[in-house]
């Protein structure tokens, strides 16, 4: 039986998770809300803090139990799914103990052929170890660093001088940004910059954040850099 080791976070880590782990409920329906709800997430919660979150400090982007169309026509979930422009990322956290060590045949082969219709489908597969997580967590760092760089370099995405310079702030900007703060600073228009965060958000390089009151619908009021460190676009 495999050694839990303890999740040794921080307080920004613990106020992040909580806020994104909140989201993800309130986004969910049935059974990915249970499994949110239930399913022991220690191999997860380990990755998170040692690989995910001390690599980009956010979570943006970045889904948990992502639901998937089975090719049996059922439902599968995904441990995370990264989605940004132009691609789709799973990751996998395996145990040697629930993964390997009691499967049958039958479920040997599902699963491969589960991770081959994952790759069909344009998904991106990353697969650790609970030991690497646990053990070797700058090994697994520089893997998701590296596939993050390969793909921002792949990917050129047309961008206008003022989404330049909108994707700019927002990356030195420790919070989301709202249109108003984004428009004193730069010095243009609310409506103009409203306009060109939306094509940011269109553009998978901003995350749009909602604020609701009670009794009604989630408006789009802030935005987030999806990461830091885009190199793939051409100012226009």
């Amino acid at each position: 039986m495999e050694q839990k080791a303890k999740v040794v976070t921080d307080e920004k880590f613990e106020t992040a998770y909580g806020k994104w782990m909140d989201e993800q409920q309130a986004r969910s329906t049935n059974e990915r809300r249970k499994r949110l709800a239930e399913k022991d997430r220690h191999a997860e919660n380990l990755f998170l803090y040692h690989v995910w979150w001390l690599s980009f400090k956010n979570f943006v982007g970045l889904s948990a139990e992502y639901e998937v169309n089975d090719f049996k026509d059922g439902r599968r979930y995904l441990d995370f799914a990264y989605h940004s422009v132009g691609f789709k990322i799973c990751i996998e956290i395996d145990g040697y103990g629930t993964h390997w060590k009691n499967i049958d045949q039958h479920k040997f082969s599902d699963h491969l052929i589960r991770q081959n219709h994952l790759v069909l489908d344009s998904w991106i597969v990353l697969r650790f170890s609970y030991d690497d997580v646990r053990d070797r967590p700058r090994r697994c760092q520089q893997i998701v660093q590296q596939l993050f760089g390969k793909l921002s370099g792949l990917i050129p995405v047309q961008l206008a001088p003022v989404e330049k310079a909108l994707y700019d702030l927002a990356c030195g900007s420790n919070d989301p940004i709202a249109p108003s703060q984004a428009a004193n600073r730069l010095g243009i228009h609310r409506k103009t910059a409203a306009k060109h965060l939306r094509k940011l958000s269109e553009k998978g390089m901003l995350m749009p954040i909602g604020s609701s009151l009670k009794d009604k619908p989630a408006r789009i009021s802030r935005y987030q850099a999806v990461f830091e460190d885009f190199h793939g676009f051409q100012v226009q």
